[in-house]
Order: structure tokens, then C-alpha cells, then sequence
């Protein structure tokens, strides 16, 4: 007798939190107060940025790798070395206003983007998080923005 077992992402060597992409990322995020989903693929870690629509003024939140500098978090606007800004950032153009979630606690802070030596720092920083940023600035002739979110 043959008895087969449904496919499950922990039997396969996976979190359920690495399956999650986009809104569902951010609902089981939300739900679990980051219990699934801050951690994500390859151990890069996940917070929520909830965005004002640059056009539409609706809320919108995406899930976005971070790392830690001090009380600060920086994030990359890399949408994969396309040759655009995530929609995100375009938001934070109009409106640097944001609010952030990591694991169960929420706040609000400013976004700022930063160039020069402290792009460059906090760019090996998030490399570490998730190698696969240089690779996506050699995809691109733009230069990837860096951001920090800083409480306020």
C-alpha cells in the first residue's frame, strides 16, 4: 500500500513564511504579529512599509527586506534591477510620511534617501540581508536608492 502525504514546505525544508509573496506576505505578517513572515527567504528579514498612494492617497503596504542601523532600518528600492523605482518609492517621493511594522510592533517614521558614504555603508549592510542586490544593480543603469526609516 502506497500512501501519499500532501506537499507541505516544512517537510520540503521550507518556512511557511518563504512561500508568501505580496499581500499575502503582508495578511499572515499582520495576523501573527511577524511570528510568519518577518522571517523570510534565505534568512533575510521582513518588515511591513505602509506608503501613502501617490495618487490614489489609499494606504498601501509591502513587505520589504531590511537591516537594522541602530534605532534606524534601511530598505532597498531594487524591484529587481528593473529599470523603474518600486511604486513604493515613488510614493515616498510624494509623501515621506510612513508607517512601519516589524514583527508585532508598529510606528511611525520618515523615509529619507541616502547617497554617499552613508548609501554606500548601509548598501553593504542590506547586501548582507540579500546578496542578490548587486547582481540587481548590474541589471539596471539606474542607481538603486537606499532608504532609512527613522522614527518620528
Amino acid at each position: 500500500m502506497i500512501v501519499e502525504f500532501p506537499y507541505t514546505e516544512r517537510a520540503h525544508g521550507m518556512s511557511e513564511a518563504e512561500g508568501l509573496f505580496g499581500d499575502e506576505h503582508v495578511r499572515r505578517y499582520r495576523e501573527t504579529g511577524g511570528e510568519v513572515g518577518h522571517l523570510w527567504k534565505r534568512g533575510s528579514k521582513i518588515l511591513l512599509l505602509t506608503t501613502t498612494g501617490r495618487t490614489s492617497g489609499e494606504p498601501r503596504t509591502t513587505p520589504l527586506i531590511y537591516e537594522a542601523d541602530g534605532d534606524r532600518f534601511g530598505i532597498v528600492a531594487s524591484k529587481g534591477g528593473a529599470s523603474e523605482h518600486p511604486g513604493w518609492y515613488r510614493s515616498l517621493a510624494k509623501d515621506p510620511d510612513v508607517e512601519v511594522q516589524v514583527r508585532s510592533e508598529t510606528f511611525r517614521a520618515r523615509a529619507r534617501t541616502v547617497s554617499g558614504d552613508e548609501r554606500t555603508r548601509l548598501w553593504e549592510l542590506a547586501a548582507l540581508q540579500w546578496p542578490d542586490y548587486d547582481a540587481y544593480q548590474q541589471k539596471t543603469d539606474r542607481e538603486i536608492p537606499v532608504v532609512v526609516l527613522e522614527r518620528v
